[in-house]
């Protein structure tokens, strides 16, 4: 077990895990921040995603002792505050995206992403984006609705 300092949510913390510990059991029993969902354990669903450094990661696969002086987002974090949401946020809500809910917070990671890399995405390549983040409920025309509403805020 080490002890180990990690940039959350814009916040330093302190965290003690094995060094093999997946981020995303961290974030959830260390941290409390359990808008990051466990799926699959393999990095195949998405529902854990985060950002590293800005970029769509899965927190499953992920070790702690990697992610030293790297800042973490995860969706707690995304948004400015409740008044001020993340566009893809905005666009989720005016979609009405969710059913469960579980994947979303994943979805929206990956989503908001991508739209930094690519903020003017057409259709086809908002679906090859999203491909990898399963969604149970099959909400996928309208998590692609949302995602091309929040390129256009």
């Amino acid at each position: 077990m080490a002890t180990y300092t990690l940039k959350v949510n814009g916040k330093k913390v302190n965290v003690e895990a094995d060094d093999d510990t997946p981020l995303l059991w961290i974030l959830r029993d260390e941290l409390n921040l359990v808008g990051t969902k466990f799926g699959c354990g393999i990095g195949q669903c998405g529902a854990c995603t985060v950002h590293v450094d800005g970029e769509a990661n899965r927190s499953c696969l992920l070790k702690a002792s990697e992610l030293v002086d790297h800042e973490i987002t995860t969706i707690e974090g995304l948004a400015e505050d409740d008044d001020n949401l993340h566009p893809v946020q905005q666009a989720w809500k005016e979609v009405d995206v969710p059913q469960c809910g579980y994947c979303q917070a994943g979805q929206i990671m990956t989503a908001s992403a991508f739209l930094k890399e690519n903020p003017a995405p057409s259709n086809e390549e908002i679906r090859k984006a999203m491909h990898g983040n399963i969604c149970r409920c099959a909400a996928y025309n309208r998590i692609e609705k949302a995602v091309a509403l929040a390129s256009k805020k």
